[in-house]
């Protein structure tokens, strides 16, 4: 059996806040939202293909976390979204409250990158192939 990514999971004050956000700028689709055991929220979403699940969870009962890390950092440090426009869905994207902290700009093999942040502070890429 090949290995392949099961799911993402993001920490988030605010997790339904969070999917919501998901939802208006990628199309994600809300699978379940359920409060766990452990005392956290946790909402698990699906990318628009059915490609990916993505999965969005507050704190557990006791649990403290730290602030993040917005900028460039050890550990998962971005995601990549396909983009068809890139400008228009950096547009688009910022005025979902996303920052842009970087480009875009041209990147490897023609294509053009950039990359953003949601307000939770989640670093994406956007990616734009090249045009033919």
């Amino acid at each position: 059996m090949a290995f392949r990514i099961n799911h993402i999971h993001f920490k988030s004050r605010d997790p339904k806040a969070s999917a919501d956000w998901f939802v208006s700028a990628f199309n994600f689709t809300i699978l379940t939202d359920e409060v766990r055991q452990s005392g956290d929220r946790f909402i698990r979403c699906m990318t628009e293909d059915n490609g990916l699940q993505v999965n969005f969870s507050g704190e557990q009962t006791g649990e403290k976390l730290p602030e993040g890390i917005v900028g460039p950092h050890l550990g998962l440090e971005h995601f990549g979204i396909v983009s068809a426009d890139i400008h228009a869905d950096v547009e688009r994207l910022s005025a979902l409250g996303a920052t842009l902290d970087e480009g875009p700009r041209s990147g490897r093999g023609g294509q053009m990158i950039a990359f953003m942040h949601s307000p939770d502070g989640f670093r994406i890429e956007l990616m734009q192939p090249p045009k033919e």
